[in-house]
């Protein structure tokens, strides 16, 4: 999970031109060669087609309103009069019928790992031409796809799960805020109107099992009197809910996985002592009542995202998820661990092929297991390197959300010098007690502090920034 989601919504032209210039900093990989958009255009033209029509279900997609790269949609409906239980229909964007393995798209695949995203644009993993059109589920369009059918018993729990190729076509391209207005509003189709029902439901399920998603707020770059500042978008409930699909999805692709005996599971350990020992004394700071008795996973769920103290927490909380990776399996034999902590059970990333790119050999996995086929020799040619790649590949998007980070608090608050604002402490160095991090009430930033005199952690303090150089993306404070 990324440590800040930042979107900028204003035109801050010299904010863009410092994000253009950390782009070229970092080597990020901008323009694909001629080769690989000569090769994405042929492919675009020319898929691989299932045999299966499954265009007659009208498919919707819940996106942020400007993407064009859409991964999933979902038909959701009832199952019979009798049993009270749910059917999920997920398709996923079939990359594998416009890539070649070996060819120049999936070399250059291989060589970007992700999509990166900066606050002002996305750096693809494939080339326009196939993420955001021929490959995207993009409304009105028939489009190849993976398809799951996951069916669902009255309380949420999985009874059966298919998986296979089909002709797809999305009838509707819905923004979080629009979703959610038709569901409160009741004016909302009956597919649509489920996702509430099973998302609920799924949440049920995600706390019976200890289980928990982190609602991370985005950091929106907003245009305040002639200055840029930064503020908290809460997630709305329906951002949880279509979530909860995708866990589904992914618990369901591990189990397929692990009782064929080859796969590709994302992993995350129990979160270490120190690590939770932390995250309290950041709770502490935050005026966030945390009970020695009270499990974690069920503080966070009693937070609101719409409360800069509770948003500000569920950012910290984000360093409980690291160490989280990719295990490969073979010969029925089960990696340990072999469950997602956060998750509370067996789970693989396997929704999101336009922008990740082990999600496409997942479905290849999925789909050999359901078929009890064999699996494709490209697939398992590339099996064994994928988790270094992967790991590689993440650790180059935490450096973009971070430098991002810190460029864009320098880059906002560099005319303001001097100025002193209201701050709490939400952590101090063991070993320099006089240095720390302090959490601005407004604007929605968390940078430095030093001191000469020990900081009063889980005090209000306030501070004087006495840095903010966007030339070296740094910010810093000092007790006022």
């Amino acid at each position: 999970m990324p440590r800040r989601h930042l979107h900028m919504t204003g035109a801050a032209d010299p904010l863009r031109a410092a994000l253009r210039d950390l782009r070229t900093t970092l080597d990020v990989p901008e323009d694909f060669p001629p080769d690989v958009l000569a090769e994405a255009d042929r492919a675009a033209g020319n898929p691989r087609l299932p045999a299966r029509d499954a265009t007659d279900l009208p498919f919707f997609t819940i996106d942020p309103p400007t993407s064009m790269d859409l991964d999933q949609a979902m038909h959701l409906a009832k199952r019979g009069s009798g049993s009270g239980g749910y059917r999920v229909h997920y398709a996923i964007a079939d990359v594998a019928a416009f890539v070649t393995p070996g060819a120049p798209v999936d070399t250059e695949a291989h060589r970007r790992v992700n999509t990166l995203y900066f606050p002002d644009e996305r750096v693809p993993l494939h080339p326009p031409v196939l993420s955001e059109d021929a490959a995207s589920l993009l409304p009105g369009r028939v489009r190849p796809a993976v398809l799951w059918t996951i069916d669902l018993d009255a309380d949420g729990a999985v009874t059966a799960t298919h998986v296979e190729r089909a002709l797809v076509r999305s009838r509707a391209k819905l923004d979080y805020d629009g979703a959610q207005r038709q569901i409160d509003d009741g004016t909302a189709e009956p597919p649509l109107a489920l996702l509430r029902d099973i998302g609920r439901l799924r949440e049920e399920q995600e706390v019976a099992r200890g289980g928990i998603s982190l609602n991370v707020p985005e950091q929106e770059i907003v245009e305040r009197d002639g200055r840029y500042g930064l503020e908290y978008r809460a997630p709305l409930p329906a951002d949880g809910w279509n979530a909860q699909i995708s866990l589904l999805t992914g618990m369901a692709a591990a189990d397929l996985m692990l009782a064929y005996g080859t796969g590709v599971l994302r992993t995350l350990p129990s979160a270490p002592d120190g690590a939770v020992a932390r995250l309290r004394r950041s709770a502490q700071a935050l005026g966030i009542d945390w009970p020695h008795h009270v499990p974690y996973a069920q503080v966070v769920r009693s937070l609101d995202p719409r409360d800069p103290h509770h948003a500000a927490f569920l950012q910290e909380c984000t360093a409980l998820l690291r160490g989280a990776g990719y295990t490969v399996f073979t010969g029925g034999n089960v990696p340990d661990p072999a469950v997602h902590a956060a998750v509370a059970d067996e789970y693989t990333h396997c929704t999101a092929p336009l922008r990740r790119l082990v999600d496409r050999y997942a479905s290849e996995l999925c789909l050999a297991a359901v078929a009890a086929a064999d699996i494709p020799e490209w697939v398992l040619a590339a099996l064994d390197g994928l988790p270094k790649e992967m790991a590689e590949g993440t650790r180059r998007a935490n450096t973009v959300e971070r430098e991002c980070v810190d460029l864009v608090e320098a880059a906002l608050l560099k005319d303001r010098v001097g100025d002193v604002f209201d701050a709490t402490v939400v952590d101090v160095k063991d070993d320099e007690p006089a240095s720390g991090t302090v959490h601005l009430t407004d604007p929605a930033v968390v940078a430095p502090v030093k001191g000469t005199a020990p900081l009063p952690l889980g005090e209000r303090l306030r501070v004087r920034l006495t840095q903010a150089d966007p030339g070296t993306a740094k910010v810093e404070f000092a007790p006022a």
